[in-house]
């Protein structure tokens, strides 16, 4: 299938849609020091939640996949138990609890559970109905989803975080919840609890009680600079509400980048990089949820670069126009060592490393046995380079999920 992208941003959000900023101060300076960020796994509930709340109607549904169209309260007629999964496919937070939910699709569809997706988009081309689709059926995903495209749903929820499951009796209540990653078996039983309290007979169908991936002991430091990299955004909405914020530093480590909105800009890479922050050189242009690359260019001259700390790399890139490109990928300056790549990692004749972007997505660039920090550095020759968003994992033995 050919790769489908956006022409323009509909909503960008970890939280709400963020409004495009019409003027912001630019800033003089940028904090060197990041605000700590919370494992989404243990982030305590909206204020003012309960597990006893009737759960919301699917508000202002957009496209169904793998269904018809479906109510939470017809499907209490039919005395369902119900998850409602927030989740977008480039998060990997998200791609990370979808062996587990297909598990559980596999093992209680028959038995009175419906796993219910709601794809709440975090960039403009995860608006897009084509997009989703390709990315349910490579992810392999039977159950239903439906498209939140303009976050109805996550507003009727309360919702702030991707992954989210709400757990739905089958009169309709909301008797269990969990934000990230995490807690699968918890989860399971609490889907078992609420089967067995409606009637349904489980017998023959065990727990899967498989220990869940372990965070990397050697990742717990104070010292930020050695800490697990931060989600690092590459567009101006996300830039901008950071600097609103007053908390959490900019991602993007240039004075410039904040000086005009939509236009390419001539960066000079300082030299010297510090763990949090993306360092530009070259010509590139700010979008609203992305950088793009502003120019074709014939050895690679223009890059983006970083230092990060984690046990694996991924990065949300995408065709800007459409057209397929490669992006050169060093690591320490050399080529990526086959026993650090990514799934998504290939090679020249040459032995030099690369990623083939031919479609909006994530993409898995290094996956690492042991936690370690290094400089990584991306170039295309390509205008096509559009680049979203990097994620950071710490998980012992590297990355969870594997990828294609």
């Amino acid at each position: 299938m050919a790769p489908v992208t956006a022409p323009a941003p509909a909503a960008s959000a970890p939280v709400a849609p963020v409004p495009v900023v019409a003027q912001a101060a630019v800033p003089t300076e940028i904090s060197l020091t990041p605000s700590p960020e919370p494992t989404l796994a243990s982030v305590v509930p909206p204020p003012g939640f309960t597990d006893k709340d009737l759960a919301p109607e699917i508000t202002e549904p957009g496209e169904w996949i793998n269904s018809e169209p479906l109510t939470l309260a017809g499907l209490q007629d039919e005395r369902k138990v119900v998850l409602v999964d927030f989740w977008t496919y480039t998060c990997i937070n998200c791609i990370r609890t979808l062996p587990y939910m297909k598990e559980w699709q596999e093992k209680y569809a028959d038995h009175g559970v419906v796993i219910l997706g709601v794809h709440t988009p975090e960039f403009a081309f995860e608006h897009i109905y084509e997009n989703v689709v390709e990315a349910v059926e490579e992810f392999g995903l039977e159950y239903p989803s439906v498209q939140d495209n303009d976050f109805g749903t996550w507003m009727a929820f309360s919702n702030r975080y991707w992954p989210a499951k709400y757990l739905v009796d089958v009169n309709g209540y909301i008797r269990y919840s969990h934000f990230g990653e995490g807690a699968y078996e918890e989860t399971e039983m609490q889907i078992r609890d609420l089967l067995i309290e409606a009637g349904y007979d489980l017998e023959g169908i065990s727990v899967n009680t498989a220990p869940e991936p372990q965070i990397d002991p050697d990742s717990d430091v104070t010292d930020a600079e050695m800490s697990r990299t931060r989600e690092l955004y590459a567009g101006y909405e996300r830039n901008y509400s950071a600097l609103r914020s007053f908390t959490t530093p900019p991602y993007i480590r240039h004075v410039e980048y904040y000086e005009v909105k939509d236009e390419a800009v001539e960066y000079t890479d300082p030299g010297e990089h510090e763990n949090h922050f993306l360092y530009l050189h070259g010509l590139w242009k700010n979008e609203a949820d992305n950088l793009v690359h502003a120019q074709m260019t014939k050895d690679h001259e223009d890059y983006i670069a970083l230092k990060f700390f984690g046990t694996s790399v991924n990065a949300v890139m995408a065709p800007e126009t459409g057209e397929p490109y490669q992006v050169k990928i060093t690591l320490n300056a050399e080529p990526v060592e086959m026993n650090r790549a990514g799934t998504d990692m290939q090679y020249d004749y040459e032995g030099n490393s690369f990623v083939h972007v031919d479609e909006a997505r994530m993409y898995f660039l290094l996956d690492q046995d042991t936690y370690s920090g290094g400089e990584l550095k991306l170039s295309s020759n390509s205008a096509e380079f559009a680049l979203f968003a990097f994620t950071f994992g710490s998980y012992q033995g590297g990355e969870p999920v594997k990828g294609s």
